[in-house]
């Protein structure tokens, strides 16, 4: 039996030990980490490598590292959410999803989660959209005019958001959501709680070179700058027509004519993201729509079902988890290329991903690392 987790740990820190540590008190069970890659979900290069990041949750209390294809990894919180279940749900071991939330009230959760089936909520939502609102927030709106106020707070807060997908994402199959409240410092806080900090101000500090000595178990021996991706970026967009745009995820309503139109005149990732979002069309939102671009994730893509599980790394423990799986296992991305079109063609959206992300060390890093990284093996596990 097993519990898994969804995660970026991007980077690997204090909060992200003590909810695997929470989840191994909880319920007595090895931990399977369903992790994003090269790329996250707020649209943005992760700050290290996915190996490295794998080789710190494994020393600290993961049992088995699956990668998160980085089709989902870029996605809305829906996606994201549904093809980490779809991933561990290949585990038939896995009894328990646990996730870090500001509200660990499970009733509560529950209802947030499920207010968008009651068709009062999705007339006020329907009325809130039409009127130019986005369906994060008509959704919010909705659900405080229904429900009341303190199943609508939920939802105001940005790891709650992820936990109501979650137990959407959940329903139908045999595991259970099990919440844990964050400990220390909240979401993208500026600032650290003795031992906690947000993983966003922990980016900051090591981006700026500052240290942040204390907050993390395992510092990164290299790390990415986003910025260093913009002139690739805006290569791509000045080499797309409108309609190659509308195939990305989450475009739509002429947004694709709003980012040509800004990758044309503007010489930064930042200055695009500033022309381009509005109050319906978030930063992240932008973000992630930019990001698919660069890495060629189109809407049909986003939308295929990964039936495997990539491995990163695993204990002694993970190895039997590993022999639970219904799903393909891989373990080297050289030999998948012969597993079927859907595999091959998802695999090499991670792939691309890492190369991609290969481009934003202060020094190049040269291409190929998923065909030479060998997986991480802990605990003498062979």
């Amino acid at each position: 039996m097993a519990v898994a987790v969804i995660c970026e740990f991007n980077p690997f820190h204090n909060g992200h030990r003590f909810l695997l540590g929470k989840a191994k008190e909880l319920t007595g069970e090895p931990v399977l980490a369903v992790m994003s890659g090269s790329f996250t979900q707020r649209g943005e290069v992760a700050l290290c490598s996915k190996f490295e990041r794998a080789e710190a949750a494994l020393k600290s209390g993961v049992d088995l590292v699956a990668e998160l294809p980085a089709v989902y990894a870029v996605s809305c919180a829906e996606r994201f959410a549904r093809g980490g279940v779809n991933i561990s749900k290949m585990f038939g071991c896995v009894n328990y999803l646990a996730f870090g939330c500001e509200d660990d009230d499970i009733d509560l959760l529950k209802t947030a989660a499920f207010a968008g089936e009651n068709p009062e909520v999705n007339a006020i939502i329907a009325e809130q959209m039409n009127s130019g609102s986005y369906y994060p927030k008509a959704y919010e709106y909705a659900v405080r005019q229904v429900c009341g106020g303190e199943v609508a707070d939920v939802l105001t807060k940005p790891n709650n958001i992820l936990a109501v997908e979650y137990i959407r994402a959940l329903r139908g199959t045999d595991i259970k959501p099990l919440p844990i409240k964050r400990a220390g410092a909240e979401h993208d806080s500026d600032g650290a709680d003795g031992i906690y900090a947000s993983a966003s101000y922990i980016r900051k500090l090591l981006r700026s070179g500052e240290g942040a000595d204390g907050l993390l178990p395992y510092v990164p021996s290299e790390i990415t700058y986003p910025e260093k991706l913009d002139r690739a970026l805006l290569y791509k967009l000045r080499n797309m027509n409108a309609e190659q745009l509308r195939a990305l995820p989450e475009v739509g309503e002429g947004l694709e004519n709003r980012i040509l139109s800004a990758a044309r005149k503007f010489g930064t990732a930042e200055e695009v993201i500033g022309e381009v979002k509005t109050k319906r069309y978030t930063r992240s939102r932008i973000c992630r729509i930019l990001t698919c671009a660069l890495l060629g994730i189109t809407e049909e893509l986003q939308t295929k079902t990964a039936d495997y599980a990539r491995v990163l790394g695993f204990t002694d423990e993970g190895g039997k988890m590993l022999k639970a799986c219904i799903g393909k296992v891989i373990t080297s991305a050289a030999k998948a290329e012969d597993l079927g079109s859907d595999t091959a063609e998802l695999l090499a959206a991670d792939i691309r991903a890492t190369d991609t992300a290969a481009l934003a060390y202060e020094k190049v890093k040269p291409c190929g690392a998923d065909y030479l990284t060998k997986i991480i093996k802990s605990n003498s596990a062979k």
